[in-house]
């Protein structure tokens, strides 16, 4: 049995690995160690995740997907989170996450068949009910947020994020260079929505370029 940890951060701005420590901590404790780590940056409510179906990939029947805590797997869809428990299930991966005590057994050999069992459907359910969880605070977070903007509109006082008119210039040059996306977003941190808005941008103008010359 292997343990791979997966850490992940919705933002550039935040830390992925902020959570090493702590998982470093929990397979020491049990006289463990961790075989590999696989970070990203990533939505939560993304499905398409390189670094966590590289891990899938990577593990053997029987390795440990460890976590810190259940949301930073997901805060997808219900279809979306099916999706990911039949990858999980295929795989004979099973998931342990430290805000998660019912899945600590996972990481150990348990030879009673019943127990075993029993202590799987038990954290399956558990993992279900916090991914629930994590899905509708993420959903509650962004219908705050936009209850919030159309109030400051209305009243004249939202103006939007400020575009970072430097880093964005320079975004701009590398697409033109022909650098790939990922290198970009390794360089500026920019994520790929970002990337792409200013990629659209470049296009029109090319377009407006190419009609002006007609």
């Amino acid at each position: 049995m292997h343990v791979r940890a997966y850490m992940r951060a919705s933002v550039s701005t935040s830390d992925a690995e902020r959570a090493r420590g702590a998982l470093e901590q929990f397979v020491r404790e049990r006289g463990m160690r961790v075989a590999s780590w696989y970070v990203e940056t990533e939505s939560g409510t993304k499905l398409a995740r390189p670094e966590l179906f590289r891990l899938l990939r990577d593990a053997y029947p029987g390795d440990v997907l460890l976590i810190e805590q259940v949301d930073r797997l997901s805060r997808l869809t219900a279809a979306d989170w099916e999706r990911l428990k039949v990858e999980l299930a295929n795989r004979h991966v099973r998931v342990v996450a430290l805000d998660l005590p019912t899945s600590w057994s996972m990481v150990s050999e348990i030879k009673d068949e019943f127990t075993d069992r029993m202590f799987t459907a038990i954290n399956a359910m558990m993992l279900d009910m916090l991914a629930a969880v994590a899905r509708k605070d993420y959903t509650d977070r962004r219908r705050r947020q936009a209850e919030g903007q159309a109030k400051a509109k209305a009243a004249g006082r939202y103006k939007g994020r400020v575009e970072d008119v430097t880093r964005n210039a320079g975004i701009a040059k590398m697409l033109a260079a022909g650098i790939s996306w990922t290198s970009i977003t390794a360089t500026t941190g920019a994520s790929r929505a970002t990337i792409a808005k200013i990629a659209k941008r470049l296009r029109e103008h090319d377009d407006q370029a190419l009609t002006a010359a007609a």
